[in-house]
Protein backbone atom coordinates (compact mmCIF):
# COMPACT_ATOMS: atom_id res chain seq x y z
CA UNK A 1 0.00 0.00 0.00
CA UNK A 2 1.32 3.04 -1.02
CA UNK A 3 1.94 6.66 1.23
CA UNK A 4 -1.17 8.37 -0.05
CA UNK A 5 -3.46 5.74 0.59
CA UNK A 6 -2.39 4.91 4.42
CA UNK A 7 -2.48 9.06 4.99
CA UNK A 8 -6.30 8.37 3.50
CA UNK A 9 -6.58 4.90 5.82
CA UNK A 10 -5.37 6.80 8.86
CA UNK A 11 -7.97 10.01 8.17
CA UNK A 12 -10.71 7.07 8.39
CA UNK A 13 -8.94 5.82 11.84
CA UNK A 14 -9.26 8.66 13.07
CA UNK A 15 -12.64 9.61 13.09
CA UNK A 16 -13.90 7.45 15.82
CA UNK A 17 -11.16 8.94 18.24
CA UNK A 18 -12.24 12.33 16.89
CA UNK A 19 -16.33 11.58 17.79
CA UNK A 20 -14.59 9.71 21.28
CA UNK A 21 -13.31 13.20 22.35
CA UNK A 22 -16.27 15.23 21.38
CA UNK A 23 -18.42 12.93 23.83
CA UNK A 24 -15.77 12.13 26.86
CA UNK A 25 -16.47 14.55 29.69
CA UNK A 26 -12.63 14.82 30.11
CA UNK A 27 -10.49 17.83 30.65
CA UNK A 28 -9.44 19.28 27.59
CA UNK A 29 -11.92 17.07 25.46
CA UNK A 30 -12.46 19.57 22.93
CA UNK A 31 -8.89 20.36 22.27
CA UNK A 32 -7.94 16.50 21.72
CA UNK A 33 -11.04 16.32 19.57
CA UNK A 34 -9.49 19.41 17.67
CA UNK A 35 -6.15 18.16 17.24
CA UNK A 36 -7.16 14.86 15.86
CA UNK A 37 -9.46 16.74 13.61
CA UNK A 38 -6.60 19.07 12.45
CA UNK A 39 -4.97 15.80 12.19
CA UNK A 40 -7.24 14.56 9.94
CA UNK A 41 -7.62 17.42 7.85
CA UNK A 42 -4.05 17.95 7.12
CA UNK A 43 -3.86 13.89 5.83
CA UNK A 44 -6.30 14.90 3.52
CA UNK A 45 -4.18 17.98 1.85
CA UNK A 46 -1.19 15.46 1.99
CA UNK A 47 -2.25 12.55 0.20
CA UNK A 48 -3.91 13.76 -3.29
CA UNK A 49 -0.63 16.32 -3.46
CA UNK A 50 1.72 13.49 -2.66
CA UNK A 51 -0.60 10.81 -5.00
CA UNK A 52 -0.53 13.35 -8.02
CA UNK A 53 3.45 14.40 -7.42
CA UNK A 54 4.72 10.71 -7.46
CA UNK A 55 2.41 9.76 -9.72
CA UNK A 56 0.33 6.97 -7.20
CA UNK A 57 -2.84 7.30 -8.14
CA UNK A 58 -4.75 4.35 -7.62
CA UNK A 59 -8.36 3.16 -8.30
CA UNK A 60 -8.49 2.51 -4.07
CA UNK A 61 -7.34 6.39 -3.19
CA UNK A 62 -10.08 7.38 -6.07
CA UNK A 63 -13.00 5.60 -3.91
CA UNK A 64 -11.80 5.83 -0.16
CA UNK A 65 -10.45 9.68 -0.22
CA UNK A 66 -13.30 11.55 -0.97
CA UNK A 67 -15.63 8.77 0.78
CA UNK A 68 -13.57 9.95 3.93
CA UNK A 69 -13.75 13.56 3.29
CA UNK A 70 -17.09 13.25 3.72
CA UNK A 71 -17.40 11.28 6.71
CA UNK A 72 -15.22 13.43 8.64
CA UNK A 73 -17.01 15.88 7.91
CA UNK A 74 -20.33 14.92 8.17
CA UNK A 75 -19.27 13.50 11.89
CA UNK A 76 -18.39 16.79 13.11
CA UNK A 77 -21.09 18.65 11.78
CA UNK A 78 -23.87 15.94 13.13
CA UNK A 79 -21.87 16.22 16.95
CA UNK A 80 -22.34 20.10 16.42
CA UNK A 81 -25.92 19.53 15.77
CA UNK A 82 -26.20 17.00 18.45
CA UNK A 83 -24.08 18.86 21.27
CA UNK A 84 -25.99 22.11 20.97
CA UNK A 85 -22.71 24.04 22.59
CA UNK A 86 -22.72 25.26 18.64
CA UNK A 87 -25.63 27.50 17.43
CA UNK A 88 -26.54 25.10 14.22
CA UNK A 89 -29.46 23.72 13.18
CA UNK A 90 -30.30 20.85 11.04
CA UNK A 91 -30.94 22.00 7.84
CA UNK A 92 -27.34 22.94 6.41
CA UNK A 93 -26.32 19.26 7.56
CA UNK A 94 -29.23 18.09 5.71
CA UNK A 95 -28.16 20.30 2.64
CA UNK A 96 -24.63 19.28 3.05
CA UNK A 97 -25.22 15.96 3.14
CA UNK A 98 -27.93 15.91 0.44
CA UNK A 99 -25.44 16.99 -2.12
CA UNK A 100 -22.69 14.75 -1.23
CA UNK A 101 -25.07 12.05 -1.79
CA UNK A 102 -25.53 13.42 -5.07
CA UNK A 103 -22.35 14.44 -6.37
CA UNK A 104 -21.51 10.24 -5.16
CA UNK A 105 -24.55 9.24 -7.44
CA UNK A 106 -23.05 11.03 -10.06
CA UNK A 107 -19.30 9.61 -9.33
CA UNK A 108 -20.94 6.30 -9.93
CA UNK A 109 -22.71 6.80 -13.36
CA UNK A 110 -19.52 8.52 -14.12
CA UNK A 111 -17.70 5.43 -13.75
CA UNK A 112 -20.67 3.19 -15.26
CA UNK A 113 -19.71 4.63 -18.52
CA UNK A 114 -16.24 4.85 -18.07
CA UNK A 115 -15.59 8.60 -17.14
CA UNK A 116 -13.86 9.80 -13.84
CA UNK A 117 -15.27 12.67 -12.14
CA UNK A 118 -12.27 14.52 -10.67
CA UNK A 119 -12.51 16.53 -7.57
CA UNK A 120 -12.89 20.73 -9.04
CA UNK A 121 -11.96 23.77 -7.69
CA UNK A 122 -15.06 24.49 -6.44
CA UNK A 123 -15.27 20.90 -4.33
CA UNK A 124 -11.51 21.44 -3.22
CA UNK A 125 -12.62 25.34 -1.98
CA UNK A 126 -15.84 23.65 -0.63
CA UNK A 127 -14.09 21.04 0.97
CA UNK A 128 -11.50 23.11 2.54
CA UNK A 129 -13.59 26.20 3.51
CA UNK A 130 -15.71 23.55 5.80
CA UNK A 131 -12.49 22.04 7.76
CA UNK A 132 -11.27 25.23 8.41
CA UNK A 133 -14.63 26.20 9.60
CA UNK A 134 -14.84 22.95 11.52
CA UNK A 135 -10.90 23.52 12.84
CA UNK A 136 -12.19 26.68 13.83
CA UNK A 137 -15.03 26.15 15.99
CA UNK A 138 -13.44 23.52 17.61
CA UNK A 139 -10.91 25.80 18.56
CA UNK A 140 -13.83 28.00 19.77
CA UNK A 141 -15.28 24.95 21.79
CA UNK A 142 -11.91 24.47 23.20
CA UNK A 143 -11.58 28.26 24.25
CA UNK A 144 -14.92 28.51 25.92
CA UNK A 145 -14.63 24.88 28.01
CA UNK A 146 -11.48 23.66 27.91
CA UNK A 147 -9.81 26.68 29.50
CA UNK A 148 -12.65 29.24 29.97
CA UNK A 149 -10.31 32.04 29.91
CA UNK A 150 -13.38 34.08 31.32
CA UNK A 151 -14.66 35.57 28.04
CA UNK A 152 -17.73 37.03 28.67
CA UNK A 153 -21.79 36.34 27.99
CA UNK A 154 -21.52 39.09 25.26
CA UNK A 155 -18.43 37.63 23.30
CA UNK A 156 -19.38 34.15 23.85
CA UNK A 157 -23.19 35.19 22.24
CA UNK A 158 -21.80 37.03 19.49
CA UNK A 159 -19.64 34.49 18.15
CA UNK A 160 -22.43 31.21 18.86
CA UNK A 161 -25.42 33.16 17.44
CA UNK A 162 -23.22 35.20 14.54
CA UNK A 163 -19.99 34.14 13.55
CA UNK A 164 -20.40 30.39 13.72
CA UNK A 165 -23.77 30.11 11.82
CA UNK A 166 -22.25 32.64 9.09
CA UNK A 167 -19.58 30.33 8.83
CA UNK A 168 -21.37 27.43 8.16
CA UNK A 169 -23.84 29.15 5.71
CA UNK A 170 -20.65 30.22 3.64
CA UNK A 171 -19.75 26.58 4.12
CA UNK A 172 -23.38 25.15 2.86
CA UNK A 173 -23.58 27.70 0.00
CA UNK A 174 -20.00 26.32 -1.37
CA UNK A 175 -21.49 23.16 -1.64
CA UNK A 176 -24.65 24.17 -2.88
CA UNK A 177 -22.62 25.79 -5.44
CA UNK A 178 -20.09 23.16 -6.36
CA UNK A 179 -23.07 20.30 -6.15
CA UNK A 180 -24.58 22.77 -8.83
CA UNK A 181 -21.19 22.61 -10.96
CA UNK A 182 -20.72 18.63 -10.57
CA UNK A 183 -24.64 18.08 -11.83
CA UNK A 184 -24.23 20.91 -14.36
CA UNK A 185 -20.91 19.20 -15.84
CA UNK A 186 -22.19 15.73 -15.74
CA UNK A 187 -26.03 16.20 -16.80
CA UNK A 188 -25.63 14.25 -19.61
CA UNK A 189 -25.11 11.19 -17.06
CA UNK A 190 -28.78 11.70 -16.20
CA UNK A 191 -31.02 10.22 -18.67
CA UNK A 192 -34.43 9.87 -17.94
CA UNK A 193 -35.07 7.55 -20.98
CA UNK A 194 -32.57 4.92 -19.58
Amino acid sequence: MNLPNKLTLLRVFLIPFFLLFMYLDIPFHYLIALVIFAAASITDALDGNIARKRNLVTNFGKFLDPLADKVLVIAALTVFVEIREVNMGAIPLIIITAREFMVSGLRLLAANSGVVVAAGIWGKLKTAFTMVTIVGILLWLSVCHDFSFGIGCSVQDAVNDIIVPVLIWISTALTVVSGGIYLKGYWNLIDSDK
